[in-house]
């Protein structure tokens, strides 16, 4: 097991500990918290970024599991018909960890680049659709196209972590019929689960820093209480959710874009 990483400078300690705490408040709202993450990994903890992106599951993990906990306490975790969403996704999601050892960072950028603009589009179009607070019909959630919808949403969260929480929100929204307070705690079951088997790959083939993963877990656990807590207690939550969302997306675009690199060079 690796060392915690002791000999980062206060200042980094300092950048480490706030961008795992966001981080974790993002990821348990909306979304594409790796974006923070993962050049935090590069840049400070100074791993490549295959190690970068095995490590970064340890955090998925570990606040995945406190918010499901968390949402669990305050009576807002749906029952076992979930599971109908979780076991094609956690198929996929070790398809999508088995990918990633031939991983294109070129490639692979423009597609999610992609995906984000099309998200966006979907957010901006009748977002009524996202702020409804109604229950779902339990049969759409057992249809053969939710399922392969979520099993094709597991391969991409197992192949690269970032922005896989839009989504999963987006297929439990628009295809499941869930609503977003509610899509944000399973969201976060299917998470964890479709990670378990992502970070075993990862780890067997030797692109884990554990202690440098755990350290950030820890501060992206604390962000996601937050989370937790905004989604469960502030009034409306639901059009704040639905507005993070947008931001977060159009942030995302232009990153996997390189349009941050070109504007702020």
């Amino acid at each position: 097991m690796d060392s915690l990483p002791v000999d980062l400078t206060w200042t980094e300690w300092l950048l480490f500990a706030v961008a795992g705490v966001v981080t974790g408040t993002i990821n348990t709202l909306a979304g594409s918290g790796s974006l923070i993450t993962l050049p935090i990994f590069i840049f400070i903890g100074n791993l490549s970024a295959p190690v970068a992106n095995g490590t970064n599951r340890i955090g998925a993990l570990l606040q995945s599991f406190v918010g499901i906990n968390a949402f669990r306490r305050r009576g807002q975790m749906p029952g076992i018909v979930v599971a109908w969403l979780v076991v094609p996704a956690i198929l996929g999601g070790a398809v999508g960890a088995w990918l990633a050892s031939g991983l294109d960072k070129s490639q692979m950028n423009n597609t999610i680049a992609g995906l984000m603009i099309f998200m966006l589009l979907v957010l901006l179009i009748n977002p009524k659709r996202w702020i409804r607070e109604t229950e779902p019909d339990p049969q759409k959630i057992k249809h053969p196209l939710t399922l392969a919808a979520f099993f094709l949403i597991g391969i991409y969260g197992g192949f690269i972590q970032a922005g896989v929480g839009i989504f999963l929100l987006a297929g439990l929204v628009l295809v499941a019929g869930f609503e977003l307070k509610k899509a944000n705690a399973i969201k976060l079951l299917i998470v964890f689960f479709f990670n378990i088997p992502a970070l075993i790959i990862f780890f067997v083939n030797h692109q884990v820093s554990l202690g440098m993963g755990l350290a950030m877990a820890i501060f992206q656990s604390i962000g996601t209480l937050i989370g937790v807590w905004f989604a469960s207690k502030v009034p409306k939550a639901n059009v704040y959710i639905h507005r993070l969302l947008v931001i977060i997306v159009i942030i995302s675009a232009g990153k996997f874009l390189g349009l941050w690199d070109y504007l702020f060079a």
